[in-house]
């Protein structure tokens, strides 16, 4: 082996100190485009990760909250559990005959979206409730994940897990990377979402907190299972949020995103706490790759959040301007 000189080992230990230096200053959020929004969040993570800062905060207690529907992945044309739903209408029908003359599922069978959405939000929790539950955990996630293996979205023709965001991912490893510990806190099914929220979003099942159905231990023949039982007992969504945050997490968030006013209560809840604090919303002004709406829109209605969001001085993201990636499948799109 041949000696190297001093000088050339003083390079080598040079280069070997500054190669963690260079990782650390690579430029974080590639899909972002550099403006208030994107600055909002770095200076913020800045401040309180940079040890002597005074708004340092331990990394025991820097927790980040975050909705999965229209803030992590699209909600559009209808929320994604939803068309899980009604696609195991269909699956499931042989095994209830009764179906074909009962609405709101006979709607379903037979494509008659007239007497679907005459069935209203009723309707829909009907559905759900009979494909979701009547079945152990074990079970129903088999379902959700054999669904997402093969079920594309309409518009997209894509994986629904490939319509997450690519700017929200970057997101929650920059998050991570600083000593952040994630959750996903939605209105969603927590069993559907804990079926992809550890492939997709690096969130494991314990770190995911959602609507809740009563579940019931089954002994079993040596083999207990726990069966899914169709009545719901806790609703995620409004003042929901931040109730199960305290019950489940049992500390205030530091970081909390969302995109409608169904997150209201748990932004207002984040930024109530001591010392700094981050809000955020997800605006979906993009109708050109994405989509674009807020007040008036019966999925993700993002209203009273956006009034309080400017008054507030909370950051609200324009999905058009700020975002040069929308998907993962996207290419960079400069602005």
């Amino acid at each position: 082996m041949k000696a190297i000189t001093c000088s050339q080992w003083l390079r080598y230990m040079t280069l070997a100190l500054l190669i963690p230096v260079y990782a650390q200053a690579a430029e974080p959020l590639t899909s972002w485009n550099d403006g208030p929004s994107k600055a909002s969040i770095t200076t913020f993570v800045q401040a309180v990760t940079t040890d002597g800062s005074k708004d340092f905060v331990p990394p025991a207690e820097r927790i980040a909250v975050f909705d999965n529907d229209g803030t992590l992945w699209s909600e559009q044309p209808m929320y994604f559990q939803v068309l899980f739903s009604l696609d195991e209408v269909k699956r499931q029908a042989p095994q209830h005959p009764e179906w074909k003359e009962t609405q709101p599922f006979k709607a379903v069978l037979e494509n008659d979206h007239q007497a679907l959405a005459a069935a209203g939000m009723d309707g829909l929790l009907k559905i759900v409730g009979a494909t979701n539950t009547g079945m152990t955990t074990e079970a129903f996630t088999a379902n959700a994940k054999a669904w997402l293996a093969k079920a594309r979205h309409p518009k997209a023709d894509k994986p629904y897990t490939e319509m997450v965001f690519q700017p929200m991912l970057e997101l929650l490893n920059y998050l991570r990377a600083n000593g952040f510990k994630t959750y996903i806190v939605s209105g969603g099914e927590v069993a559907f979402m804990r079926a992809f929220a550890e492939e997709v979003y690096g969130i494991p099942p314990e770190q995911v907190i959602g609507t809740t159905f009563l579940t019931q231990f089954q002994p079993g023949d040596g083999n207990p299972t726990i069966l899914r039982l169709p009545k719901l007992v806790h609703n995620d969504d409004g003042p929901g949020k931040p109730e199960s945050v305290e019950s489940i997490i049992g500390r205030r968030p530091l970081l909390a995103f969302g995109n409608s006013d169904g997150d209201l209560q748990m932004l207002q809840w984040t930024v109530a706490g001591n010392g700094k604090r981050f809000a955020g919303l997800v605006h979906h002004t993009d109708a050109k790759r994405e989509w674009a709406y807020d007040r008036e829109s019966k999925i993700g209605t993002l209203n009273k959040a956006l009034n309080e969001a400017t008054t507030k001085g909370w950051t609200v993201v324009d999905m058009a301007k700020d975002w040069n990636r929308i998907y993962p499948f996207d290419s960079h799109q400069d602005n």
